[in-house]
């Protein structure tokens, strides 16, 4: 008789949380390496060792189960880090872009699918991006000192969803091309982010950009 092996099964017992947790996981890792249309309820019950009936329960239709995913691929959390260096601007912002680059690679291939693919004309996930990124804007700004009642702040949050075009392209060299490394991408977004900061939006709100000494959330 073969020994048995030190890993559980994946039809293993397990609490509510836990096994949607598990599901979700594996419904995550599928729509990163697959288009959507390949995935099917059937391949995430088969990865994740559960019965089809159980991704209705828990997260309804595989478009509501993917909007999920999508929502939890690109959104930032919704408060800033307690403690960034209260510096010069371009330390500030070196932080803003290394924080944002570690949760991509917390996110991995699903951030790539969900910035660049979605599932078409789909208004419902255009607007979860939309919404994301615009947080993710005032994230940013947050971190480099514009105060929140700055009366251009909803301009500055465009130009910054603007240079997420950016970030996204860079992403998909870095994460899915191996085309740059992630110090070349942070080279990138920190330079660029500073030229945003100093020059361009001065330039557009033809007046100096005033920043706090510390971000607050």
């Amino acid at each position: 008789m073969s020994a048995m092996t030190p890993s559980e099964p994946r039809w293993r017992r397990l609490e509510p949380d836990a096994r949607k947790e598990q599901i979700f996981t594996c419904a995550t890792r599928l729509f990163g390496e697959r288009p959507y249309a390949e995935v099917s309820t059937s391949d995430i019950a088969a990865e994740a060792g559960v019965a089809r009936g159980l991704i209705n329960h828990y997260f309804g239709t595989k478009r509501e189960l993917y909007l999920a995913v999508i929502r939890q691929a690109v959104t930032l959390p919704n408060v800033v880090p307690e403690v960034f260096p209260d510096g010069p601007l371009e330390e500030r912002a070196a932080t803003a872009v290394s924080w944002f680059l570690d949760l991509v690679v917390d996110h991995g291939k699903m951030w790539i699918t969900a910035t660049s693919e979605g599932i078409g004309r789909d208004h419902e996930v255009e607007q979860i991006l939309f919404d994301a990124e615009r947080r993710s804007a005032d994230r940013v700004l947050d971190v480099v000192g514009v105060p929140s009642d700055n009366r251009n702040r909803a301009k500055l949050n465009a130009v910054l969803r603007a240079y997420a075009g950016m970030i996204k392209a860079a992403g998909r060299e870095w994460l899915l091309r191996n085309a740059l490394d992630r110090e070349q991408v942070h080279t990138l977004l920190h330079r660029s982010l500073l030229v945003l900061l100093t020059d361009v939006f001065p330039a557009m709100l033809d007046e100096p950009l005033e920043l706090t000494s510390r971000a607050s959330a």
